[in-house]
């Protein structure tokens, strides 16, 4: 039995496929944790979400900033971005079951009560402004209304990309704002904790603007626990005690990456030509 992890898969389903074969991956035995972005540029996002949700139990998902913005294309929220490749996923018969699936997954997942030290997965990181229980709250918080009849309301009303700054006191559309741009779209973050939610680049060609990675902020209660999270291509992938960034950039030529939580040994997949 073995725990895997892995990074932003973003419709490269030949690659996810190819890696699974690799390491023998069986549903009957072992656990695959995806830290979102199943869907959007790569060529086969309708396969790679029939294939995980039939995986039933043994395939663990954390939304990501791509798959929260195909549920809000599917409620006719938003347009689909020029470069996605998701209107089959719209087209398919089976369409509703598999956003109904999709939107019944958590923001965050925590495996912190395994006996081999345990992690707490999320698509872009976890604030550094948060202690554990406050992520785990918040996550759940928004979680229960993306589980409500109230998912179509929070989903229109989600973009934007203020407050910037945690207070236990926020309420309402600025919580949730909050909670969701930390969990599904953060990458920089100001010395201060400060959320900046517009630069993509890599950390050393950021260097000058005074921005710095969020998981280099100083956290005043540390959360003890190893974080897992994808989202940021622009990585190369991270791994460094207490940290696991798996998102390599399949999607954009790079290479899929799945990392074995026993032993920590990571395997790789080449893109495939996806095209994106």
């Amino acid at each position: 039995m073995a725990t895997y992890l892995i990074g932003d898969i973003q419709g490269c389903y030949q690659e996810l496929r190819a890696l699974l074969a690799r390491v023998d991956f069986s549903p009957a035995h072992d656990t695959l944790y995806v830290a979102g972005d199943l869907v959007a540029r790569g060529p086969d996002s309708l396969s790679v979400l029939r294939y995980l949700h039939g995986l039933g139990a043994s395939a663990k998902i954390v939304l990501g900033n791509h798959d929260l913005h195909l549920l809000a294309v599917a409620h006719g929220i938003k347009p689909a971005k020029p470069k996605d490749r998701t209107q089959p996923i719209l087209d398919a018969p089976d369409r509703e079951t598999l956003l109904q699936w999709l939107a019944a997954q958590p923001l965050l997942i925590d495996e912190s009560a395994r006996d081999d030290g345990g992690f707490l997965l999320t698509h872009a990181g976890i604030s550094p402004q948060w202690d554990k229980a406050t992520a785990v709250a918040c996550a759940r918080e928004v979680e229960a209304i993306l589980h409500s009849n109230e998912q179509a309301w929070l989903l229109r009303h989600m973009y934007a990309d203020q407050p910037d700054h945690w207070e236990d006191t926020l309420e309402g559309l600025p919580r949730y704002r909050y909670i969701i741009n930390s969990l599904t779209r953060m990458r920089f973050c100001w010395p201060d904790g400060r959320l900046d939610m517009q630069c993509k680049l890599p950390p050393a060609k950021a260097a000058d603007t005074g921005l710095i990675p969020w998981f280099e902020v100083a956290r005043q209660q540390p959360l003890g626990y190893a974080i897992v999270f994808g989202h940021w291509a622009a990585l190369g992938g991270t791994i460094q005690p207490g940290l696991y960034g798996l998102d390599t950039g399949c999607v954009w030529g790079g290479e899929l990456t799945l990392l074995r939580w026993e032993d920590k040994v990571c395997f790789t997949q080449p893109a495939l030509n996806n095209g994106a």
